[in-house]
């Protein structure tokens, strides 16, 4: 569909509100050879995919290369240093993420077990140097590999290095969207804080608690805009995103340098469509941004005993106690806000916001989660409802240890 003004752009954003809301999740993951304990090849992770062909996925080629894999509503993706990812379906609850999360899980430990790889989730490398991990053959990371260090001095850590938790999250309308988008600002630095799970650098203490995030603060690209803290609405994201300079465009299946350009001046060429704005949408790296859905971009990676505890946390907030939610936060200050992000990857639970710590904050969002999750009673053949899959974050808050908190008290021993 051509694109000829900002007005097919609020249109975009409009044809996305839902009716029904559903949650999809998508995981990302490092993959070591076993022997060598070095990250994984191009080589090494062609063979996991085609294994996994015999669990009923579908191959995804770039030219030559088998890139990826499909299965129904859920894709397998490599990211630039091979992390493997899962883009998981659209669920109705936490009980249907967890559990498609778990079945990928056991069909990528029985193809690593066989071809002598392992898995680790976790939010930045803890071993390896970044000259030492293997690329791929996916033509955008040649670009991005390339223009990505120009305005963000730890880009390619980020593409190389990282792993996290992706929630994305619908809206029923515009005013649902804006509230929406705003809780999950107004709470990045908590959802920093409260997931960091990535203290280690070349097996030694970063003096982070998230480095994952300190890195994406320092990307191209990334980071929390001041625009994002105030009242967003279709329209502004419309101006954002028009202003926002290309990355790269796709052009007969080859990705082409943009010669810095922004979406804008795509429009006034005449060469705008939905395809690429698509995929200009997809090369924003902000800590959230706008499809036709929310994605929640902060959390850093984890093993299976925290795997659901994020995405189960924010639909609580924001499908079963919304209301409730905004009415904190909208109390809070945007400098304040600002500050916070801006330490939390380093203190954590201590980071102060609205004059309370973050502690505070997560024990009281967190009895508000339990309550929209109650309120939604999505029960498992066990009679549990969402509410099981918080046991991590109640963990964390009685001990007061995050899981990169509990990692280095591990390496002191």
């Amino acid at each position: 569909m051509k694109i000829n003004s900002k007005e097919d752009i609020i249109k975009y954003f409009n044809n996305g509100c839902k009716k029904k809301v559903f949650i999809g999740v998508e995981n990302e993951k490092f993959i070591f050879d076993l022997a060598s304990n070095t990250r994984a090849t191009y080589d090494q992770l062609k063979k996991i995919l085609i294994y996994l062909k015999k669990f009923g996925w579908q191959e995804i080629y770039e030219e030559s290369n088998i890139i990826g894999l499909n299965k129904n509503e859920q894709s397998i993706t490599l990211e630039p240093g091979n992390q493997i990812e899962l883009a998981g379906g659209l669920c109705q609850n936490i009980h249907e993420v967890c559990s498609e999360s778990y079945v990928f899980q056991k069909q990528l430990d029985e193809a690593c077990e066989h071809h002598g790889l392992k898995t680790i989730s976790i939010g930045y490398d803890p071993i390896t140097d970044l000259k030492d991990v293997p690329d791929n053959p996916k033509k955008r990371y040649k670009i991005m590999t390339k223009e990505m260090p120009k305005n963000g001095k730890l880009s390619l850590e980020m593409m190389y290095l990282t792993s996290g938790t992706q929630i994305n999250l619908d809206y029923t309308s515009e005013s649902d969207f804006i509230k929406k988008f705003k809780v999950i600002s107004f709470l990045t630095p908590l959802t920093i804080a409260l997931f960091s799970n990535s203290a280690v650098k070349k097996n030694k203490p970063t003096g982070y608690l998230s480095y994952r995030s300190k890195v994406w603060q320092n990307t191209s690209r990334g980071g929390l805009p001041d625009c994002f803290l105030d009242e967003m609405d279709f329209e502004k994201y419309a101006d954002f995103s028009l202003e926002f300079p290309l990355l790269f465009l796709l052009e007969n299946k080859n990705y082409v340098n943009p010669n810095k350009k922004n979406f804008r001046n795509l429009i006034e060429d005449g060469k705008a469509n939905s395809e690429n704005f698509q995929l200009h949408l997809s090369t924003i790296f902000t800590e959230l941004r706008l499809k036709k859905y929310i994605e929640l971009r902060s959390i850093d990676a984890c093993e299976w005993d925290c795997h659901c505890a994020g995405p189960a946390f924010f639909t609580g907030l924001l499908y079963g106690a919304l209301d409730e939610t905004f009415d904190i936060i909208k109390k809070w200050n945007k400098q304040d806000v600002k500050q916070a992000y801006a330490t939390s990857y380093k203190n954590g639970l201590n980071t102060i916001l609205n004059g309370k710590d973050l502690l505070f904050w997560s024990k009281e969002l967190l009895k508000i989660s339990k309550k929209g999750l109650n309120k939604r009673s999505f029960l498992n053949q066990n009679n549990n409802n969402e509410t099981v899959y918080l046991k991590n974050i109640d963990n964390i808050l009685l001990k007061k240890l995050t899981k990169a908190e509990q990692t280095l008290k591990q390496l002191k021993k």
